[in-house]
């Protein structure tokens, strides 16, 4: 039914897919997998006609066919499920259901047919007791998943993409999804499936591709029948060296150095539930885990960005959960999206590194712009941000040094702990070996770090100590010289602790 050859696309300094195959027969569902970056989202997208290809051809029943854009891919017979809903919170179950392609009579939307069609496709669907009507920001998770496959259903789709449609789902509701896939499939429907959980691509899936930076690396493998060892050795194999500082060596007298943060039952609905570890000074703590286990959360919820339950004790002090309060007892945190988290486009290296400090540079209400600006240049040079003019509008740096500038701004003050998500996303090689020292020169000043990243070798090359997490529990912690790459995916994607 589909198949797609040679499927390259570049964005600025990132060659997302750089050669991809795929062929997908009709009445089978074929699993894509891969470790977060390998390409998997944007092969979708490609698939979507959210992206446009640069270089390779799709065939879709035979003929060649190039989607202008979502809807152009809805008319061929694609339907997307996203992880990331798309859904309208403020329209009803029934508007976003057929959203685009609505009941009309004489120009009018027909509300009651809506409403009828609505309610059969989510019968199909085996959930009955979700009303059209109801808004949909007024659902539950799993039910907006349910309304967000009803969307594909309404589209008589010929082929379903369905990234991590169980990530949200109950075991019973998963066991539904299960059945109506079948049933798609029965009708000769295809469906691409993404999953990060094994024993749904061995429950589910007829065949496999694995995908790696960008790559196809194996093509059709029966799903039940392929060992584990050999599709985690297919994800894990790198074409980017990581260089990492030495790590010190341990005292011998045990851990590096006083407990700067525990963290105790930490809960937040939703996200993560009852996890407990500590950080202490000097050292690097990793979280490793897939998209979705809670780890971003984790750190927004020690930093009071997030809504939670448990205990946080910062230098043997229980800390309310106010991010101003945090960041004045000594937390910083470097997010996941710097651009639009972290930091002032607009605004000057100076202005961004001295963003959480200002109050040190204030006299009668008034900034000390010659302080500011030394002080800037002082970190800017420590952290060799590149090039060397604090006045330069940050937007114009490259990702490491846009990164670097980040750091450089909890170094202002005394810091005791630093929250990392993703320090590396979207920096080249060299620059991510300058902010491998940069971390490392941190934790050796005696600040502690908590580390999140999607990439299994760079939480095991930076940190002491890994807490592995799957689907918002911690299932193991260790030191990170006892783990490889392989055991902590095993882990992860199986559920078994080490």
């Amino acid at each position: 039914m589909l198949v797609m050859r040679g499927i390259v696309k570049q964005f600025p300094g990132v060659r997302a897919l750089d050669g991809v195959d795929l062929d997908v027969r009709a009445g089978e569902v074929h699993c894509l997998l891969g470790q977060n970056g390998a390409g998997k989202s944007t092969l979708i997208k490609v698939m979507a006609g959210v992206h446009q290809p640069d270089e390779g051809t799709v065939e879709f029943n035979g003929q060649r066919v190039r989607p202008s854009g979502p809807n152009d891919a809805i008319k061929l017979g694609f339907a997307t499920i996203y992880q990331e809903l798309d859904l309208v919170d403020g329209l009803s179950v029934t508007d976003n259901i057929f959203l685009g392609h609505e009941h009309a009579r004489l120009g009018f939307v027909n509300r009651a047919a809506g409403n009828r069609a609505a309610r059969q496709v989510l019968e199909r669907l085996g959930h009955p007791e979700i009303r059209p009507t109801t808004e949909v920001g007024r659902l539950s998770p799993a039910a907006k998943q349910v309304v967000s496959m009803a969307r594909a259903l309404s589209h008589d789709a010929r082929l379903i993409i369905m990234d991590e449609p169980s990530a949200a789902l109950a075991h019973d509701e998963v066991a539904n999804l299960f059945r109506i896939i079948r049933e798609l499939t029965s009708q000769g429907v295809a469906v691409v499936y993404i999953s990060h959980r094994l024993e749904e691509i061995r429950e589910i899936g007829d065949r496999v591709t694995v995908l790696k930076d960008g790559r196809t690396v194996a093509v059709g493998l029966p799903a039940r029948d392929t060992p584990t060892s050999q599709i985690v050795s297919l994800m894990t194999g790198r074409n980017v060296e990581y260089v990492f500082p030495p790590r010190p060596e341990a005292p011998a007298g045990g851990p590096p150095g006083e407990e700067v943060l525990r963290v105790e039952g930490l809960t937040s609905p939703g996200a993560f539930r009852d996890v407990s570890f500590a950080v202490r000074a000097g050292e690097i703590v990793g979280l490793a885990g897939l998209v979705g286990s809670g780890r971003s959360e984790i750190l927004e919820a020690v930093y009071g960005a997030r809504p939670s339950s448990g205990r946080v004790v910062l230098s043997g002090k229980q800390v309310r959960k106010s991010v101003v309060g945090n960041v004045r007892r000594g937390m910083g945190l470097a997010p996941e999206e710097r651009k639009a988290q972290a930091l002032l486009l607009d605004q000057s290296v100076t202005a961004n590194i001295t963003l959480g400090s200002l109050p040190g540079f204030a006299k009668f209400g008034w900034l000390d712009r010659t302080r500011e600006r030394a002080e800037a240049e002082r970190l800017a040079k420590a952290l060799d941000i590149r090039p060397p003019d604090p006045e330069r509008p940050v937007k114009t740096l490259s990702g490491g040094n846009q990164q670097k500038a980040v750091l450089a701004r909890w170094l202002l003050g005394s810091r005791k702990l630093l929250l990392l998500d993703e320090p590396t996303r979207g920096v080249d090689v060299g620059a991510r070996a300058e902010l491998y020292a940069v971390i490392r020169d941190l934790a050796d000043r005696g600040i502690g770090v908590l580390l999140v990243s999607s990439e299994v070798p760079e939480v095991l090359g930076l940190a002491d100590r890994v807490l592995v997490l799957r689907e918002g529990s911690v299932i193991h912690e260790g030191d990170a010289r006892e783990l490889d790459e392989h055991l902590v995916l095993d882990m992860i994607m199986n559920g078994r602790a080490a």
